[in-house]
């Protein structure tokens, strides 16, 4: 954004009558927006987010052409607490089996499976796998329903299986949405109001960011639909969130350099075309790197990444142009009586000059290897916690709240292989069955082999681990079995099912980390590069935050694992966290890089940080408890990898807040001096005489849209 094309655009935003029509615009275009947006697409198929490329998709797809082969099954479980099942138990399973062949594909239901000590017993009940997400639901809630009623005393029913599973899942995000955008509107409400201590003024923001937020999911359900891409409900809260917290945050700054325009400018509207020619292009070169970060997702083979990618880069972009354009338009018409009880008015002294963060920066000048040493040693003593991390979560540890799926599947393992509620599928050439049961029974942490069905040519083994689906030792029982039928010569063996689906999801995750992590890191740069016309402070940012993300990413495990017991990182959990710690964390430098740089001109590198940390500490202070905040809200969701993403960025982007931009920065900003700024000319430029940096501090800077636009 160039300044005279700025200077007009903020005119057109901030004009009298101007402002009205901007408002009324994007009502209209938010109203339609709505009206066309429909369903995002989704879909329930578990292979559905890997590549064509994965083993496992390739046996889901040649299953599906086989006969049987879109079954999704129902496990029923029946125990009596580790006591043998009784005779009367015998009679209403049996009674039960014959009622569940209504529900059954081909109305037909196996005969109970009795565990070797029969502690328990296991009635498979096969559900058409095609069927929809309300339906399966509504199946497995009248199968339940059955399965209790008239059971003996002392014996329980519980149904697991792929198909309890998805039913589970989705009832636990039942609603969770609406929860997590309820209790994400009451934190930002709240968090506004004690930011700006006045009975209204926090009601624009929070209006304009939720507009956004419902103009956002219109326009990723029209993308989703567009593109053939899968939105998850998961997807849907981290893209709420994302959008409540970067949104508030734009308004926060903007609204802060208005306050600040206000206490020179008689007229308020001068005041907000000031403002928004200062600190939009910060907010754009902030959203720009956002995006472009949320866009290298679109890099990764998950498509359950992409489909995150895609959408956050919508949200974000939605939640900057409203801020920027819909945000001053309403601050125009509402005037300088929004600030009421504390009207900024000209001639007041400014607070920031001398408040706190003027004090850290003093402190910082005095002493910044100091500070550097200190900062540098927290960060390493945090990140030693990532010295006994472990990546994968199993089934049975993925919700944080009770599922009768996961108990049926913990009472199945007590008395069965607890591989039997979901079997490994081996699809290989019907002429060689015989060496492919004989290869796979061989395998170390097979518990049983079977065929599974078939046709003229091809044939399907069932393989029964004894380890616990999703676990370290079941995923490498699934390595070997694919090396050992592998290794039969001319069978085509391929290994799939549910266990090697996340176990390919697993490897698609650490690559997408690999790849996608230095994407980022590049894409960050470029952007400071342009922005700040230098490399060498760039590259400290850049470093800084990814030094943020370590010692966030092992205060968090040890936390994890010490204190809630969670045994490991969900899988998606690194490449998340660190997409939105480094491009959110990068924002906050941005804002302080971009106001420091304003100011070195006139008062030297030292000085012109210590200005910097001193007029934007509050509001970017203020901007990241509200989005740490706002992260941590993810924790309302059921699942562990979403508390999990929640509670890394929110205590990184604190510890990013409280210690990498208000002492670390600042250090290496004052260590280095002007070399901060190489290779501009920046880097060149004396500092000043002593006395004019010090006549320089005690007045009141003038703001140069020409700084931030750059």
């Amino acid at each position: 954004m160039t300044t005279s094309a700025g200077t007009r655009l903020a005119s057109i935003i901030c004009g009298k009558w101007s402002a009205w029509l901007v408002l009324l615009t994007a009502a209209a275009a938010s109203a339609l927006v709505v009206a066309l947006a429909g369903d995002p697409r989704t879909g329930d198929d578990p292979t559905g987010a890997l590549p064509d490329t994965a083993e496992s998709v390739q046996v889901a797809e040649l299953r599906r052409q086989l006969p049987g082969g879109q079954i999704n099954p129902a496990l029923i479980v029946y125990a009596r607490g580790g006591r043998p099942l009784t005779a009367a138990d015998e009679a209403a399973i049996a009674a039960d089996r014959e009622a569940f062949t209504e529900a059954a594909v081909g109305g037909e239901v196996g005969p109970p499976v009795f565990a070797p000590d029969r502690t328990a017993a296991l009635v498979a009940v096969p559900l058409p796998a095609e069927i929809g997400i309300e339906e399966l639901d509504t199946v497995v809630g009248r199968l339940r329903a059955q399965a209790s009623s008239g059971l003996p005393a002392g014996t329980t029913a519980e149904l697991t299986g792929g198909a309890g599973f998805t039913a589970d899942v989705a009832a636990a995000f039942d609603g969770a949405n609406i929860t997590l955008l309820v209790v994400t509107v009451a934190v930002v409400a709240t968090l506004l109001l004690i930011t700006y201590r006045s009975p209204w003024l926090w009601l624009v923001p929070l209006a304009v960011v939720g507009t956004a937020d419902v103009v956002s999911n219109g326009l990723i359900a029209i993308v989703s639909r567009a593109v053939d891409l899968q939105i998850d409900p998961s997807t849907t809260g981290i893209v709420d969130v994302l959008i409540f917290g970067a949104g508030t945050n734009y308004a926060l700054l903007l609204i802060a350099r208005y306050r600040e325009e206000l206490r020179r400018e008689p007229d308020r509207r001068h005041a907000l075309r000031r403002a928004l020619g200062s600190a939009g292009p910060a907010v754009a070169a902030s959203a720009l790197t956002v995006v472009l970060s949320l866009l290298t997702l679109l890099a990764a083979i998950l498509a359950n990444d992409r489909a995150i990618g895609l959408a956050g880069a919508v949200g974000i972009t939605t939640a900057a142009l409203y801020a920027l354009v819909v945000l001053p338009a309403g601050l125009s018409v509402c005037g300088r009586g929004l600030f009421w009880p504390f009207v900024p008015r000209p001639g007041q002294p400014d607070p920031t000059r001398t408040g706190l963060w003027a004090r850290a920066g003093d402190l910082v000048s005095r002493r910044p290897r100091t500070v550097l040493a200190g900062s540098l040693l927290l960060l390493a003593v945090l990140a030693t916690g990532l010295v006994d991390t472990r990546l994968g979560l199993s089934k049975t540890e993925q919700f944080r709240v009770s599922a009768e799926s996961i108990d049926g599947l913990a009472t199945l393992s007590r008395s069965f292989p607890p591989g039997t509620a979901d079997p490994v599928i081996v699809v290989a050439d019907a002429d060689h069955q015989q060496q492919v049961l004989v290869a796979a029974g061989s395998v170390d942490g097979v518990a049983s082999v079977h065929p599974g069905g078939g046709d003229a040519d091809l044939t399907v083994v069932e393989v029964v681990l004894r380890a616990e689906p999703d676990s370290a030792a079941s995923y490498q029982a699934v390595r070997d079995l694919r090396a050992a039928v592998g290794a039969v010569a001319d069978a085509q063996a391929l290994v799939g099912g549910t266990v090697a689906a996340n176990l390919d999801t697993r490897d698609a995750a650490l690559r997408d980390l690999r790849v996608v992590v230095p994407l980022v890191l590049v894409m960050v740069l470029l952007v400071l590069v342009v922005l700040l016309r230098s490399l060498v402070a760039p590259l400290v940012l850049v470093g800084t935050v990814v030094a943020t993300y370590f010692a966030a990413l092992g205060a968090a495990t040890v936390l994890f694992t010490r204190v809630l017991g969670y045994p490991a990182l969900a899988t998606s959990v690194p490449l998340l966290a660190f997409l939105f710690l480094v491009a959110l964390g990068v924002d906050y430098n941005i804002f302080l890089a971009t106001r420091a740089r304003e100011e070195a001109p006139s008062v030297g590198t030292r000085h012109g940080m210590r200005t910097a940390l001193a007029v934007t500490g509050g509001v970017i202070t203020s901007a990241g408890v509200l989005l740490a905040a706002v992260f941590a809200v993810l924790g309302v969701l059921p699942l562990v990898t979403l508390t999990e993403i929640g509670v890394i960025v929110g205590f990184g982007v604190l510890l990013d807040t409280l210690l990498v931009r208000t002492l670390l920065v600042p250090a290496i900003a004052m260590v280095t001096g002007r070399r901060f700024w190489w290779p501009s000319p920046l880097a060149r430029q004396p500092d000043p005489p002593h006395d004019a940096v010090q006549n320089d501090k005690h007045s009141q800077p003038v703001i140069s849209a020409r700084t931030f636009s750059t």
